[in-house]
Protein backbone atom coordinates (compact mmCIF):
# COMPACT_ATOMS: atom_id res chain seq x y z
CA UNK A 1 0.00 0.00 0.00
CA UNK A 2 1.35 3.50 -0.84
CA UNK A 3 2.44 5.68 2.04
CA UNK A 4 -0.06 8.31 3.34
CA UNK A 5 2.03 11.18 1.93
CA UNK A 6 2.48 9.66 -1.56
CA UNK A 7 0.56 11.93 -3.94
CA UNK A 8 -1.57 10.12 -6.51
CA UNK A 9 -0.91 10.72 -10.20
CA UNK A 10 -4.40 12.06 -10.94
CA UNK A 11 -7.72 12.83 -9.28
CA UNK A 12 -9.22 9.75 -10.92
CA UNK A 13 -6.42 7.53 -9.59
CA UNK A 14 -6.92 8.93 -6.09
CA UNK A 15 -10.66 8.35 -6.25
CA UNK A 16 -10.21 4.77 -7.49
CA UNK A 17 -7.71 4.01 -4.73
CA UNK A 18 -10.01 5.56 -2.13
CA UNK A 19 -12.92 3.43 -3.34
CA UNK A 20 -10.71 0.33 -3.12
CA UNK A 21 -9.69 1.20 0.45
CA UNK A 22 -13.31 1.73 1.49
CA UNK A 23 -14.32 -1.62 -0.01
CA UNK A 24 -11.50 -3.45 1.79
CA UNK A 25 -12.31 -1.77 5.10
CA UNK A 26 -16.04 -2.46 4.74
CA UNK A 27 -15.15 -6.13 4.25
CA UNK A 28 -13.95 -6.15 7.85
CA UNK A 29 -11.15 -8.63 7.17
CA UNK A 30 -8.16 -6.31 7.68
CA UNK A 31 -6.06 -6.69 10.81
CA UNK A 32 -5.99 -3.66 13.10
CA UNK A 33 -2.57 -2.42 11.95
CA UNK A 34 -3.60 -2.60 8.28
CA UNK A 35 -6.93 -0.96 9.06
CA UNK A 36 -5.16 1.97 10.66
CA UNK A 37 -2.78 2.31 7.72
CA UNK A 38 -5.69 2.10 5.26
CA UNK A 39 -7.61 4.73 7.22
CA UNK A 40 -4.59 7.05 7.22
CA UNK A 41 -4.08 6.58 3.47
CA UNK A 42 -7.80 7.12 2.87
CA UNK A 43 -7.73 10.36 4.84
CA UNK A 44 -4.78 11.60 2.76
CA UNK A 45 -6.55 10.64 -0.48
CA UNK A 46 -9.73 12.36 0.65
CA UNK A 47 -7.80 15.55 1.39
CA UNK A 48 -6.15 15.35 -2.06
CA UNK A 49 -9.51 14.85 -3.80
CA UNK A 50 -11.16 17.70 -1.91
CA UNK A 51 -8.30 20.05 -2.82
CA UNK A 52 -8.47 18.99 -6.49
CA UNK A 53 -12.22 19.59 -6.58
CA UNK A 54 -11.83 22.98 -4.90
CA UNK A 55 -9.20 23.97 -7.48
CA UNK A 56 -11.47 22.88 -10.32
CA UNK A 57 -14.39 24.82 -8.83
CA UNK A 58 -12.24 27.95 -8.59
CA UNK A 59 -11.17 27.55 -12.23
CA UNK A 60 -14.81 27.22 -13.32
CA UNK A 61 -15.69 30.37 -11.34
CA UNK A 62 -12.89 32.28 -13.08
CA UNK A 63 -14.05 31.07 -16.48
CA UNK A 64 -17.67 31.95 -15.77
CA UNK A 65 -16.78 35.45 -14.62
CA UNK A 66 -14.13 36.25 -17.19
CA UNK A 67 -14.88 34.34 -20.36
CA UNK A 68 -18.30 32.76 -20.46
CA UNK A 69 -21.28 34.99 -21.16
CA UNK A 70 -25.00 34.31 -21.29
CA UNK A 71 -26.41 33.38 -24.68
CA UNK A 72 -29.91 34.15 -25.83
CA UNK A 73 -31.65 30.97 -26.93
CA UNK A 74 -34.68 32.45 -28.70
CA UNK A 75 -33.99 34.88 -31.52
CA UNK A 76 -30.44 36.10 -31.89
CA UNK A 77 -27.54 34.59 -30.04
CA UNK A 78 -25.32 36.87 -28.05
CA UNK A 79 -21.63 36.33 -28.74
CA UNK A 80 -18.91 35.94 -26.09
CA UNK A 81 -18.23 39.68 -26.08
CA UNK A 82 -21.92 40.49 -25.50
CA UNK A 83 -22.65 41.68 -29.06
CA UNK A 84 -25.46 40.10 -31.03
CA UNK A 85 -24.31 38.03 -34.01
Amino acid sequence: MPQPNDAPATFEAALAELEEIVARMEGGQLPLKESLAAYQRGAALLQYCQAALKDAEMQVDVLEKGVLKAFETAGGEVGPDGDES
